[in-house]
């Protein structure tokens, strides 16, 4: 139960194909305080709803970023979960990178775009649906490998800097967006190694107790972010409850 959110709350989902982002879907929509839903995907929605709007665009294009902001019309966003990223792509010969000697400015390019560039470029494109008095709650998903403080293991270098650069980014509009509306709140998530197709080539090495169901992964980060208030914004929260360092 969001307190800070009002009854029949309009909820906006991005990456809503992917296994945590169909996860709060489910979540949201078992709740009776959630008037609707829009997910947004490449892939079309399998789930059907009274309270779902489904749309299917691919918001790493800038048309298409578009399009969602002429669908909303500006209409006041309440809760905006952004559940986008890019881990690897074998298409494009993308794994993580464990050497220096691995790097490619194609690979870093990608991965930044994807995993902050693009987050970034859809809130300023629906600004307008966060601005004014209402509560407005930003949730994006991050990573704890994002942290600089928390950097001890190296490696990784363009998946870590993607999300490190995602968290800069987030935290600088939360200080814009509370101008704007003194009511937003702007969180980076860490959702712990979640049983995804983002994950699937790194689970081997993960205990079975820290391999997390998309399901249990949607109930923590909402609990999480029901938790947080106005004061909380700019912030970076563990599935857990636990501040993370930047």
């Amino acid at each position: 139960m969001f307190n800070l959110l009002p009854h029949h709350y309009t909820a906006l989902v991005v990456g809503a194909s992917g296994g945590i982002g169909a996860a709060i879907i489910k979540q949201l929509l078992s709740s009776p305080q959630v008037g609707h839903v829009i997910a947004v995907s490449r892939q079309p929605q399998q789930l059907d709803h009274p309270r779902l709007t489904h749309l299917t665009l691919d918001i790493s294009q800038e048309q298409d970023r578009q399009a969602l902001k002429k669908e909303l019309t500006a209409q006041p966003i309440h809760l905006f979960f952004n559940a986008i990223g890019i881990l690897h792509d074998e298409a494009l010969q993308l794994l993580p990178e464990k050497r220096l000697d691995q790097l490619s400015a194609e690979n870093l390019a990608q991965t930044m775009n994807i995993n902050a560039f693009v987050p970034i470029l859809l809130l300023a494109t629906l600004q307008d649906s966060f601005k004014g008095t209402h509560p407005a709650v930003i949730a994006s998903l991050s990573a704890r490998v994002g942290s600089i403080e928390d950097n001890q293991l190296g490696g990784w270098y363009s998946y870590r800097a993607s999300k490190a650069a995602h968290n800069m980014l987030m935290k600088t509009a939360s200080i814009e967006l509370k101008r704007l509306n003194k009511q937003s709140t702007v969180l980076c998530l860490h959702p712990g190694t979640t049983d995804t197709a983002l994950s699937k080539p790194f689970q081997a090495r993960v205990p079975n107790e820290k391999l997390f169901t998309p399901s249990f992964v949607a109930e923590q980060l909402l609990a999480v972010i029901a938790q947080r208030t106005p004061d909380d914004s700019g912030t970076f929260w563990a599935w857990d409850g636990q501040p993370i360092e930047w």
